[in-house]
């Protein structure tokens, strides 16, 4: 199995992870998991979505409140990032 390395820091991986049901605590998590197949339902995206706006201190915009962007781990960082040093 290829190990990616991670993008994101260790608060982003214990957020994602409360709302993943169905990943094993000892299965890794990278950019490519799919979050929906692990378990993140359109309910579980509204609570992350305000659970991360909280903690980084930032909104998603309009363009980012799509299914897209909660697909997978990178792709939300990403844009989280993105977020990030647009508002900071």
């Amino acid at each position: 199995m290829l190990h990616t390395m991670t993008i994101w820091d260790s608060k982003f991986e214990q957020i994602i992870r409360s709302y993943l049901p169905f990943l094993p605590p000892e299965e890794q998590l990278d950019e490519e998991t799919p979050l929906r197949e692990y378990g993140l339902d359109s309910l579980g995206i509204v609570e992350l979505l305000s659970v991360l706006e909280s903690e980084y201190n930032l909104r998603f915009s309009e363009e980012d409140l799509m299914l897209e962007t909660f697909a997978n781990p990178g792709v939300l960082w990403r844009s989280l990032t993105r977020l990030g040093s647009a508002t900071g």
